[in-house]
C-alpha cells in the first residue's frame, strides 16, 4: 500500500508501468500544474524540464524519480500559492512514479560504492584496544561526549539503570582524564560530512604523509611506558619470551597467525605470515630482546594498510555481489561495536556460516547484548543528533545567566539527556517513537534546576569542579518534555546567542528527524539580525521572518522548514519554556506538517510527527544504513528502506528490530567494488 502520509511501499512483483499509464496519469498532472515553471517558454526551474520528459528518460533517471516523488508526497510541489491537484490525483501519480522507480532500480545492477577508507580515530582506538586487549584507552577521544562511570551500561539485562553516573568531559575539553597509554602520538581530527557521519570514505583518505604518521603512532603505542603486562591482555601469550627449547621461527609464526588474522579481519596467506615472522626473527638474531622485537612487529601490523583500511575485496566483474563472510563480520563489528570482529565472528566466517540467516540473526542478538554496544551508542546518536554543535553554543550571559555556573556551562548536562534517552530505547528495545515523545527522561540535579524543577547537588572534586554527573530516570508527565527533539540540548544548539532561530530549528528537524536536508540558502540572503531594528521591535519573530521568505527562490524551502521550526518557539534560546516574547507578544507555534497535519502547540506537533511515524522510521533507517555502509544512499537503496520500514512497523516499531533489519538488508550484505583494492597490493 502507498500512503502519502508516510513511507510508500510497492510490491516487489509490481507490474511495469505502461506508457499508457504514464501518458494518462503523469502527463496530465505535469501539464496542468507543473510545466509553467518546468518547461514552457524555456522556463526550467531546478533544471527539471517536464515538457519533453518521456517515460524512457524517467526510468533511466532514478534520482529524478526520487525527487519527483518526494516533492509530491511532501506537498512541496506545486507551491502552496498555486492550484493544487486533488489528493486522489496526487496519490495516483505518486503510485505510478513509484512503479517507475521500482523498474529503474531493478535495472541498476549495483549499489553505491563506499570508497576505500581508513579507520577514523574512534574506530582506531577501539580496534587497537581490542587487538591487544587493553584495559585502558589508547588516547583521549574528544568526540566521545559521555564517559561511563560505575558500569551503568548493561545491555545484556535489557534494562537501563534508573540512576546513571557519567563523566563530564564535553567535546574538546579536558576536565576528566581517563586511564590511557602515556606518550602516544596524536591522531588527526576526523572531518565529518555536512549531512553525514565521521566514518565516510570521502572524508577519510590516506596520503603518504599520513602513512608515516600512522607508523609513528603504532610505534608510540607499543613503546609507551604503560604498554606492558599490567595493561595488555595478550602480553603473556604474545610478548613473553618462549622457553629456550622452543624453535623460535615456528613459535613466532604460531603467535603471529591469530594476531594477524584478527588485525586484518581475515586469514593471512603464508607469504604475509613469513614476512612478519622473518622481520621479528631478524631483530632477535641481531640481539634485540624478544618482547621488544614483538612490539616492533606489532607496531608494523597496526600501521599496515590492511589494518588501517576498511574495504571490500574486488568483485570479479565490477557488478553487485554479496560480501563474503569475513567482510560481513567486519561490517557487523564496525557498525555495532566500532571495532574489529571478535573470534566468534571470525570463526563463523571461516566456516562459511555467518551469512546464514539464522546465524546472522543470532550473532546480531549476541552483539546487541555485549558491552561493546556502548561504542555504537557513543558514536551514532551524537552524530545523528548533531550534538557537537552544542559545544559551540554560547548564549549571552547577561540574558541567560542561568546557563553558566562556575566555569562550566549547562551544555555539559544538556547533552547527556538525549544520549541517555537513545541508549534506553536501544537497550530496552522500546518503540523508536519514544525518540519523538518518550514517557521518561534522564535528568541531573543541575539540569532539573535549568528546567526549573530542582536544585543541583553534583559530586565535587578537590578544586570545586564537577567530577561526575548523576542522572536519574524520571517519568515524563508533561508531553512538552520527553524525546530527543524538545530537550534543552537541541533547543540551545539551534538558537543564537540572544534569540531562537526557527529556521535553524526547522532545518535541523528536516535533516535529522525526516532525513530531508534543505538546500543551502542563496548566498546573497543576509541572516536575520539577533536584535530587531527599532521599527521591528514590536513584531514577533514569525512576522520578522515573513519578510525573509518573500523571495521566490527562498519560498519553497521555507514552506518546508518554517512550520517545523516555529512549532518549537515556546522553548527559548536555552530550552526554557515561555509563553510570550520579551516585547509581550504571544508566541505563535501553529502550523501544518507536510500540508496535512494541523497543530497549534508543541504537543499537537508531536502528535503530527507521530502520525508520520513511517516517515520517521524511514528517515532513521536511512541514517542508520548510511552510517553502517559509510556512504551516501542512492536510489537503489530505496527498495531496501521500504522493506526495513515494513518489517519494523510489523513489530511495533521496536528499535532493535530496526537495527536488525538494517543488518539483514540487501545493501548491508552486498558490495559493488570494481577494480582492485588498494589493500590487496600493500601489506
Amino acid at each position: 500500500m502507498l500512503l502519502l502520509s508516510g513511507s510508500y511501499v510497492v510490491a516487489a512483483d509490481a507490474e511495469p508501468t505502461s506508457n499508457d499509464a504514464f501518458n494518462e496519469v503523469i502527463t496530465p498532472l505535469f501539464l496542468e500544474h507543473c510545466v509553467a515553471c518546468h518547461g514552457i517558454d524555456e522556463e526550467v526551474s531546478g533544471d527539471v524540464d517536464l515538457v519533453t520528459l518521456k517515460q524512457e528518460t524517467l526510468v533511466r533517471s532514478p534520482e529524478l524519480l526520487r525527487k519527483l516523488i518526494d516533492v509530491l508526497v511532501d506537498h512541496e510541489m506545486p507551491p502552496e500559492d498555486e492550484p493544487q491537484p486533488s489528493d486522489a490525483q496526487r496519490l495516483k501519480v505518486v503510485v505510478t512514479l513509484r512503479d517507475l522507480l521500482h523498474q529503474s532500480v531493478k535495472k541498476d545492477t549495483s549499489y553505491g560504492q563506499a570508497p576505500i577508507r581508513r579507520m577514523n580515530r574512534f574506530q582506531y582506538n577501539n580496534a587497537v584496544t581490542d587487538l591487544f586487549q587493553l584495559n585502558c584507552i589508547v588516547f583521549t577521544l574528544p568526540e566521545r561526549m559521555m564517559r561511563e562511570h560505575k558500569g551503568y551500561f548493561k545491555p545484556e539485562t535489557g534494562r537501563m539503570a534508573d540512576v546513571v553516573h557519567v563523566g563530564n568531559r564535553p567535546l574538546g575539553k579536558s576536565q576528566m582524564i581517563e586511564p590511557r597509554l602515556a606518550g602516544v602520538a596524536a591522531f588527526p581530527q576526523d572531518l565529518r560530512a555536512e549531512h553525514g557521519f565521521d566514518n565516510r570514505g570521502d572524508h577519510l583518505s590516506m596520503s603518504p604523509l599520513l602513512m608515516n604518521s600512522f607508523l609513528a603512532l603504532g610505534q608510540s603505542i607499543t613503546e609507551s611506558p604503560d604498554f606492558g603486562p599490567r595493561t595488555v591482555g595478550i602480553w603473556q601469550e604474545f610478548f613473553v619470551p618462549p622457553s629456550k627449547e622452543t624453535e623460535l621461527h615456528d613459535e613466532i609464526s604460531r603467535r603471529l597467525r591469530p594476531f594477524l588474522t584478527r588485525a586484518f579481519r581475515r586469514p593471512v596467506d603464508e607469504k604475509t605470515l613469513e614476512r612478519y615472522s622473518s622481520y621479528a626473527l631478524r631483530q632477535i638474531e641481531g640481539g634485540t630482546e624478544f618482547n621488544v622485537a614483538m612490539k616492533s612487529v606489532a607496531a608494523a601490523v597496526i600501521a599496515s594498510p590492511r589494518f588501517l583500511y576498511l574495504y571490500d575485496t574486488a568483485s570479479t566483474d565490477g557488478q553487485q555481489t554479496s560480501i563474503d563472510d569475513y567482510e560481513l563480520a567486519s561490517r557487523l563489528a564496525f557498525f555495532l561495536w566500532g571495532s574489529l570482529p571478535d573470534e566468534t565472528l571470525l570463526e563463523l566466517a571461516r566456516r562459511g556460516e555467518l551469512s546464514l540467516p539464522d546465524v546472522l540473526q543470532s550473532q546480531f542478538h549476541r552483539m546487541m547484548a555485549d558491552h561493546k554496544l556502548k561504542r555504537f551508542c557513543d558514536s551514532f546518536p551524537a552524530q545523528w543528533l548533531q550534538l557537537d554543535r552544542l559545544i559551540s553554543s554560547v548564549p549571552n550571559p547577561e540574558m541567560f545567566p542561568e546557563f553558566y555556573f562556575s566555569k562550566y556551562r549547562d551544555s555539559m548536562h544538556m547533552m547527556m539527556e538525549p544520549l541517555l534517552v537513545f541508549e534506553t530505547v536501544v537497550i530496552e528495545d522500546q518503540p523508536l517513537t519514544q525518540l519523538v515523545d518518550s514517557d521518561f527522561t534522564y535528568r541531573s540535579g543541575h539540569l532539573e534546576d535549568a528546567y526549573g524543577v530542582l536544585k543541583s547537588n553534583e559530586p565535587k572534586g578537590r578544586g570545586g569542579e564537577v567530577e561526575q554527573l548523576t542522572f536519574h530516570r524520571v517519568p515524563v508527565t508533561d508531553r512538552r518534555a520527553g524525546g530527543v527533539i524538545t530537550n534543552a540540548a537541541v533547543m540551545t544548539m539551534t538558537s543564537g546567542t540572544e534569540r531562537t532561530k526557527p529556521i535553524t530549528r526547522g532545518a535541523w528537524m528536516a535533516t535529522v528527524i525526516f532525513n530531508s536536508p534543505p538546500e543551502p540558502p542563496p548566498g546573497d540572503v543576509p541572516p536575520l539580525a539577533e536584535k530587531p531594528p527599532a521599527d521591528e521591535e514590536q513584531l514577533t519573530l514569525r512576522e520578522r521572518l515573513i519578510l525573509h521568505r518573500e523571495r521566490a527562490d527562498c519560498r519553497g524551502c521555507h514552506e518546508k522548514i518554517d512550520p517545523l521550526g516555529f512549532a518549537l518557539e515556546n522553548y527559548n534560546a536555552v530550552g526554557a519554556w515561555r509563553e510570550t516574547y520579551e516585547n509581550g507578544r504571544d508566541v505563535d507555534t501553529s502550523g501544518t506538517l507536510f500540508h496535512e497535519h494541523e497543530f497549534h502547540n508543541v504537543v499537537e506537533f508531536k502528535d503530527a510527527v507521530l502520525a508520520e511515524k513511517d516517515r520517521f522510521t524511514r528517515a532513521l533507517a536511512g541514517h542508520l544504513l548510511s552510517f553502517a555502509l559509510a556512504r551516501e544512499l542512492g536510489a537503489k537503496d530505496e527498495l531496501a528502506l521500504d522493506e526495513i520500514v515494513k518489517a519494523t512497523a510489523a513489530d511495533d516499531y521496536k528499535m532493535q528490530t530496526l537495527l536488525r533489519q538494517v543488518v539483514l538488508s540487501e545493501p548491508f550484505r552486498s558490495k559493488d567494488v570494481p577494480g582492485q583494492s588498494v589493500a590487496t597490493t600493500k601489506q
